[in-house]
């Protein structure tokens, strides 16, 4: 998928927040002029990634953790470490400074500012109702406008495709539910043992039946702190992706650190301070409530942009505590991995170098790559399944193997082949098996989705294909880099929930809004269920809840966002959480959106959080790192 360059500078504060306590300074303030700064500079991928490297014939040896390399334009020469089934750089290098796209939410980096990120709020001043202001910016045509700068190179490197002579047509899955070209093997292996959590950024699937999330008596919120945006010298983008919600904390990460916040009153329990960087966060944790992120040896400079994101580091969010910090090699290079996930007790990172596991709570290296291996594990999908992407043979004949693996061993379970000629893939559910590709450059929105495919994981055999057409569907997905990084996408009740287009309301084109559909696996075919946004509303399916679904409501200008659960039979919608239609908690709200930003609600509390920092363009306006709103 393409995806957008890093979000506009952000403010630093006047003043930063005295330890251990709420931030008070100023409350939310005017409406911010969105602005698209030109991407940082560009750089030289680092050592042991991403590197080119001699294609070799496509095979699957056993076992796990084989280097990848993100296609580009052909270039032959030699190979180096392991894993040789790679090509050459960009045309055009990334607009980012760790060589990698560092949101681990599927949410791509904001284009206005800041963004939305599931935990708990924060206590701030009290706010004075102040007169709304009419045309708040239509998200319509978001995802082509933020992410034409990679979608350059990705159209670059789907033409290669088909100049090679393939072209994969997108079909629904009312036609037949198998495709012919692709074909599948089932295996036996190992287990779910059913025990890894979902406290982190929001999953797409859950195993649970009953619903957990209670009605307030009352859904008006109110905004409970506020953590303000980290000062960023020297015209740097800086990731602070990774938020995490546990009974006790939310977590989120800042510049070089992670801070865990007292969920209601936002004074801070805990700070891990890193050398560098938090590149991404998984965006699921243990039952535990144990995660773990990827992160730079050092501090980027003006002279080194990155130090790439070699560090895996295991976080425990109820004590915080580092638990463990870890590397892989690629040859006698450390690898910079793009993708981080975690299963049962098993962390997976994904790279371009190929993949690695570790278990959680000792740091034991289950698997690396091999100096034999000839496919590579561009990355892997978690929750409660761990499933690979696997990438095989050269760029214009390549063949990716969805793998649903044993988190121990690495033991392939499972193994779906897609058809010849499909470059990128994401994991948008393990259980059940979802995946999503743009087949034959047919996504035209930048979106990186043309076809979503419903694979069994217990045979590994394609049940259904389901097109997504450009200009219908609102969903987006990363998989360029960061294979489970879906955006307006949820699977559960052997459904998928899609986010539909804004449309117009009524004929004078003054009012859009959109929907929520449903799409049976089974069958590939739409159930009937929608769930309307409402006049001016734009609705985003978030997580599951049960056999309910979370979503997010953004508001039009005169209004709060809001939280609702959308029952799973019925369709019926229940408000759980109303913000404050005052303008300046309005203009802070929206500052941040559920493409480009974290989100997490849970028991009556919204939080929202940036995942990056930038300098500031601006002398006047407050800007935040997080915002936290709660009900009483």
């Amino acid at each position: 998928m393409t995806q957008p360059p890093p979000p506009p500078p952000n403010q630093p504060p006047n003043q930063p927040p005295q330890p251990n306590q709420p931030s008070q300074q100023g409350g939310f303030g005017a409406p911010q002029t969105p602005q698209t700064p030109p991407p940082p500079p560009g750089q030289q991928p680092q050592p042991g990634y991403g590197y080119p490297q001699q294609p070799q014939p496509p095979q699957t040896p056993p076992g796990y953790g084989y280097p990848q390399a993100t296609p580009q334009q052909p270039q032959p020469q030699p190979p180096a470490g392991y894993g040789y089934p790679g090509q050459a750089p960009n045309p055009t290098p990334p607009p980012n400074p760790y060589g990698q796209q560092p949101n681990p939410y599927g949410h791509q980096p904001n284009p206005y500012g800041q963004q939305p990120a599931y935990g708990f709020p924060q206590p701030t001043m009290p706010l004075q109702p102040q007169a709304g202001q009419p045309g708040q910016p239509a998200s319509g045509g978001r995802k082509f406008n933020a992410q034409l700068t990679i979608i350059i190179a990705a159209v670059v490197a789907i033409a290669l495709i088909i100049g090679g002579g393939v072209l994969y047509a997108s079909s629904s899955g009312d036609d037949g539910k198998k495709d012919d070209t692709a074909s599948s093997s089932g295996g036996t292996g190992g287990t779910d043992d059913g025990k890894n959590g979902d406290g982190g950024t929001g999953g797409t699937s859950g195993t649970s039946t009953k619903p957990v999330e209670k009605v307030p008596a009352n859904p008006a919120s109110k905004v409970l702190f506020q953590v303000p945006a980290p000062a960023v010298k020297d015209d740097s983008t800086i990731s602070t992706a990774g938020s995490w919600l546990t009974d006790k904390v939310y977590a989120k990460s800042g510049i070089a650190e992670i801070v865990g916040y007292d969920p209601d009153k936002g004074t801070e329990l805990w700070t891990i301070k890193l050398p560098g960087p938090v590149c991404q966060g998984s965006n699921h944790t243990t039952a535990d409530n144990e995660t773990a992120i990827i992160y730079e040896p050092e501090m980027p400079t003006k002279a080194e942009r990155s130090h790439g994101c070699s560090q895996v580091a295991a976080i425990d969010l109820d004590a915080g505590k580092k638990l463990w910090t870890k590397t892989a090699k690629s040859g006698d290079q450390a690898i910079s991995f793009s993708n981080i996930t975690v299963s049962a007790s098993t962390v997976a990172v994904g790279s371009t170098n190929g993949g690695a596991a570790f278990d959680i709570a000792s740091g034991k290296q289950l698997w690396a790559p091999k100096p034999s291996d000839t496919c590579y594990d561009s990355g892997y999908g978690g929750g409660p399944k761990l499933v690979a992407v696997r990438k095989c043979g050269s760029y214009d004949q390549r063949e990716l193997h969805i793998q649903t693996i044993d988190p121990k061993s690495g033991k392939v379970i499972t193994e779906y082949k897609m058809a010849t000629g499909i470059e990128y893939a994401s994991v948008v559910s393990t259980d059940p098996l979802v995946v999503a590709a743009d087949v034959g450059e047919a996504a035209q929105d930048g979106s990186g989705i043309s076809d979503f495919f419903s694979i069994d994981n217990k045979t590994g055999k394609l049940r259904t294909r389901i097109a997504a057409p450009s200009g219908q569907y609102g969903a987006s997905c990363d998989g360029i880099s960061k294979v489970e990084e879906c955006f307006a996408v949820v699977v559960g009740n052997d459904r998928l929930y899609l986010a539909t287009e804004e449309d117009d309301v009524s004929s004078d084109e003054l009012s859009q809004t959109n929907e929520i559909v449903a799409i049976d696996l089974a069958t590939g075919k739409t159930t009937g269920q929608r769930a309307d946004a409402g006049a001016d509303y734009t609705i985003t399916p978030l997580r599951m809840d049960g056999t309910n679904l979370i979503a997010y409501k953004r508001p039009p200008y005169d209004k709060g966002g809001q939280i609702v659960s959308i029952d799973g039979g019925s369709f019926k919608e229940t408000k759980l959480l109303e913000n404050p239609a005052t303008e300046s908690v309005r203009d802070a709200e929206t500052s941040m959106s559920p493409e480009y930003s974290e989100m997490l609600y849970s028991q009556g509390h919204l939080f929202m959080s940036e995942v990056f920092a930038s300098e500031s363009t601006s002398s006047n306006d407050e800007e935040y790192l997080v915002i936290g709103f709660g009900t009483s």
